[in-house]
């Protein structure tokens, strides 16, 4: 699946207003991935704890521009961008100042389309095929304009007894961004986390989304895995840390499963045009 089949650039927010469902996890891991099978890929640091950047092993000191530049007007998307130690990947780092952007940005006429308008550039997919956003766990400035700037959106979800609760508000969240922001915004998928096999609970919730959400619903899903935990400690993506380990495994057949409905997406364009 190489890169140079489609020359245009996706670009995918994952996001769920939920904390704790592995969000940061699969930005990391689904961005490594998707590198390891051939696509250029940039990760988009949206959270001002910065958490993605120090999973890729990116220190406070690496990060001499970062996301809150580029926000304010004051640098270029390209000029913030640092080499990741995984080939293929690139990151744009986090700052804790981006907590103030929704205040310092004020009444900007543009507010929310700031990270759209610097991502133009790239959007003829020379130098990436695929942006990932990772968005803080609330609705703020900072998810609208990733929402703004997407294409569509990767939804972890765990598999715990609230997942379909937080999931409907950020299924109401999507639908108020496409009306009034982004009308071609689309739902890439969904990926159940943190599945535990031994807990009944889990089979339980599983079956709930995919009854409600269908083909929606990617097949793969991310196990629990203490080697997923650890990696982030080590500053590198669990395939990096350990590639045989289920979770790694697992984030590769995430990543064929994204390329392969893009790939349906592609054809299905191309016949209807």
């Amino acid at each position: 699946m190489p890169a140079k089949s489609d020359p245009a650039l996706r670009v995918l927010v994952v996001a769920n207003q939920k904390g704790g469902v592995g969000k940061t996890t699969t930005a990391i891991n689904l961005g490594t991935a998707l590198a390891a099978v051939g696509e250029k890929v940039l990760l988009i640091d949206s959270d001002p704890q910065g958490n993605a950047s120090t999973g890729l092993g990116v220190g406070r000191a690496q990060r001499r521009y970062t996301l809150y530049d580029v926000l304010m007007g004051e640098k270029r998307l390209t000029e913030a961008v640092v080499t990741t130690t995984v080939p293929g990947l690139d990151l744009i780092p986090s700052d804790p100042d981006l907590s103030g952007v929704e205040l310092e940005l004020g009444q900007n006429a543009r507010r929310s389309f700031k990270l759209r308008d610097a991502l133009e550039p790239l959007r003829d997919g020379r130098r990436y095929t695929y942006v990932l956003i990772d968005c803080p766990p609330s609705l703020n400035l900072l998810t609208v304009n990733a929402m703004a700037a997407a294409d569509a959106v990767l939804v972890p979800l765990q598999c715990e007894f609230f997942a379909l609760e937080g999931l409907s508000q950020l299924m109401r969240t999507i639908d108020l961004v496409r009306g009034s922001l982004n009308p071609r915004l689309e739902i890439q998928g969904i990926v159940l986390t943190m599945y535990d096999r031994r807990n009944s609970l889990s089979d339980q919730v599983a079956g709930d989304v995919r009854t409600h959400f269908g083909e929606t619903v990617y097949q793969t899903v991310i196990p629990r895995n203490v080697r997923v935990s650890e990696a982030p400690s080590f500053g590198k993506p669990v395939l990096v840390y350990d590639l045989k380990c289920a979770g790694s495994q697992a984030y590769l057949r995430l990543a064929r499963e994204v390329v392969l409905r893009e790939r349906r997406r592609r054809n299905t364009q191309l016949e209807v045009s």
